[in-house]
């Protein structure tokens, strides 16, 4: 199982491309193609967390936003999106999803499973304040709108401990294990193209195979 230690740093202001410095402090993670997708894109993401939460940044290469106006809480899987699953605490079921589309539609869960890998997710309640996640969305080499010819699109956000507050092992000391994956869906081709930062299984028909997550480690 591969470990990737998160750098702690302070706190920051995110733009959506990663300009801050302080991202010099990760080295890039490619994501690993999975599924029956023939698309041949790059994606690639940075994670450093702070006292207060971890932030992501997700690079893509793409040629089109094959994705509509979607709103807060829709099935953004649907169409492009990037995503992150944290899992702090291995002997409970329960972890944190995120989805984030280039045009900034979010969709939050908190996903409970059971043995036999059937799952239901449900949304924040009181997301706002310190409990809302920041992000922001960029787009290269075109306009960014839905179905627009583009080069590339980035994701930047921070996810605040306060909004997983009652998960065991949360927020976690230096040194804390959590399992975790990172991925990406893309609608350009039929069929869609996945992309997870760990995926060794023979066959793919979920990202919420707990059996294929990494593990994050929270440095000094």
């Amino acid at each position: 199982m591969t470990e990737l230690r998160l750098p702690r740093v302070a706190d920051f202001n995110i733009d959506g491309v990663g300009g801050n410095s302080l991202w010099s402090k990760a080295a890039r993670q490619p994501l690993k193609s999975t599924g029956q997708g023939g698309s041949s894109y790059t994606t690639g993401f940075k994670a450093i967390y702070s006292q207060r939460g971890i932030y992501f940044l997700f690079d893509c290469e793409d040629k089109k936003i094959s994705c509509s106006e979607q709103q807060f809480g829709a099935d953004l899987f649907r169409e492009d999106v990037v995503e992150v699953f944290l899992w702090p605490q291995e002997d409970q079921r329960t972890y944190f999803e995120y989805e984030l589309s280039p045009l900034g539609a979010e969709l939050p869960l908190l996903v409970c499973q059971d043995g036999a890998g059937r799952f239901q997710g449900w949304t924040p309640w009181h997301y706002h304040g310190d409990r809302r996640i920041k992000s922001a969305t960029a787009v290269r080499a075109g306009e960014k709108k839905p179905q627009a010819a583009i080069g590339g699109w980035s994701a930047e956000f921070f996810i605040p401990f306060a909004l997983l507050q009652g998960f065991p092992n949360c927020p976690p000391q230096p040194g804390a294990h959590w399992r975790a994956t990172m991925a990406r869906i893309d609608y350009d081709e039929a069929p869609q193209t996945c992309w997870a930062w760990q995926w060794n299984a023979p066959t793919f028909d979920t990202f919420h195979n707990l059996s294929q997550f990494g593990t994050i480690v929270f440095g000094e």
